[in-house]
């Protein structure tokens, strides 16, 4: 561990025992920074210009949106951590040329978007207001954090046909405790920090959890789900995934692939064909769906 990480983490370690509330907050501030501002990528650039861009105000932050083509029930995609729109991008033009409308946005701290510092509340309101504006959507594609937070907006009510998760986060907890294990941080900071967040970013809403957890099956989410894991993702246990998987049963599909890890999954071609004809697909749930490349299975 990085000298300067030693001492943060001793400092916050020991102010968890004496003063939980300073060491919630001081935890928190580092939580919900990205861990730096992913650029766009050269190959991303044609794709995102040729998108309409829009503008909200979440929680005081501008939040840069984008639109390609303008037909009901559009795609949904939601990015994740330390991410941005554009890494979609082969995704987003896949279903351009099945006649989709796709509209996306960039987090605050994300992107083209403003601030530093991003929450799952944030998501949670930028995905609302886009559901608010469009309607249902005909299918949902998000990757990492972005499957956490569009689970909790189902369970919440929000509608969508079909609904692909790559590389997906289930509960709020493990991401507390990758942040703990990052820093060599104490169960003290932990709990410190959960408390935070529900002062901070949900006063009174004792539910909070249980939204937050992707793996708890909500009998009014009735769309088909495919579930697509990386086993080399050093970033998202697989078993995040497969536990998605296990609470929805055969409602959804999981595929663990091999070699792509947990971001060049995203530009990966078989895997952009499989979720793009899952989420166009017709067919009644649980649809089949195709195998991707040679060295991926199915669990």
């Amino acid at each position: 561990m990085h000298p300067m990480a030693s001492l943060l983490s001793t400092a916050l370690n020991v102010t968890a025992r004496l003063a939980p509330g300073p060491a919630g907050r001081r935890a928190f501030a580092l939580f919900v920074r990205p861990l730096g501002r992913a650029r766009l990528r050269p190959e991303e650039a044609d794709p995102m210009a040729r998108a309409v861009r829009g503008r909200m105000v979440v929680y005081g932050t501008a939040v840069t949106t984008y639109r390609w083509g303008d037909g009901p029930r559009p795609v949904l995609v939601v990015h994740g951590w330390s991410s941005r729109a554009s890494r979609f991008a082969g995704l987003i033009e896949a279903l351009r040329a099945q006649g989709r409308t796709v509209i996306s946005f960039d987090a605050p701290g994300h992107g083209e978007s403003e601030g530093r510092a991003s929450t799952i509340r944030d998501y949670r309101a930028i995905i609302g207001r886009l559901h608010a504006e469009h309607g249902d959507f005909s299918a949902v594609v998000a990757h990492s954090f972005g499957v956490l937070a569009t689970f909790s907006m189902l369970h919440d009510g929000m509608r969508a046909d079909r609904v692909v998760g790559i590389g997906g986060v289930a509960d709020f907890d493990y991401l507390v405790a990758r942040f703990r294990a990052g820093l060599d941080l104490g169960e003290g900071v932990g709990r410190a920090l959960r408390a935070h967040v529900e002062r901070r970013l949900f006063p009174g809403d004792p539910d909070i959890w249980r939204r937050l957890d992707a793996r708890r099956r909500f009998a009014d989410v009735r769309a088909p789900i495919l579930l697509v894991h990386d086993t080399d993702d050093d970033v998202i246990d697989p078993a995040q995934s497969r536990a998605i998987a296990a609470a929805y049963g055969p409602q959804a599909h999981l595929i663990e692939t091999s070699g792509l890890g947990h971001r060049r999954i995203l530009a990966d071609p078989d895997v952009i064909r499989t979720a793009v004809e899952f989420a166009v697909s017709e067919a009644a749930p649980p649809a089949p769906v195709p195998a991707p490349a040679a060295g991926a299975h199915r669990a």
